[in-house]
């Protein structure tokens, strides 16, 4: 029996958290690591608490001034304060997610102190958009970030 690798590992769990999100446009998983340890884990979505979109807005989320939902934490975000309110460090991390980083989640990765980003899908292609931002702030700052190119053998369906 072969065992898969870390990379593996990290991304299908980042993928079947995706599972998870109430977002109606789009479903991302995070998964944060640290010397192949899971740290904290996350997914798209309202702060607890509050509601969950595609129960309140099946139809489609209410919008705040440049159009983005206006109670969405992207995934990676969840990932990161859930480990820092849990008083672990995420600086020197690995953070697996499915949706390349927007140009905001960027700026809070590279101010925590996380080291490298692996991610499945690009945020610039889901968005029409000309060039990852995100990936692009990352890299010029020195954050080792590269698209997973492995096998996802343990997901049964993608969203």
């Amino acid at each position: 029996m072969s065992r898969p690798a870390f990379d593996d590992i990290f991304m299908e769990l980042a993928v079947n958290l995706a599972k998870r999100s109430h977002c109606v446009r789009r479903h991302v998983g995070a998964v944060l690591v640290k010397d192949t340890r899971i740290i904290s884990i996350g997914y798209n979505g309202p702060p607890a608490g509050t509601h969950n979109c595609d129960e309140e807005f099946p139809d489609g989320c209410a919008r705040d001034s440049k159009g983005s939902c206006h109670l969405a934490i992207h995934a990676e975000q969840n990932a990161i304060m859930y480990a820092v309110k849990n008083n672990s460090s995420v600086d020197g991390s690995t953070l697996y997610v499915t949706l390349s980083p927007c140009i905001a989640c960027a700026r809070i990765i590279y101010s925590m102190g996380i080291g490298e980003i692996i991610y499945l899908n690009s945020y610039a292609e889901f968005k029409e958009l000309e060039s990852d931002e995100g990936i692009e702030f990352l890299e010029k700052f020195g954050v080792k970030v590269r698209r997973y190119t492995g096998e996802l053998k343990n997901v049964t369906h993608m969203i």
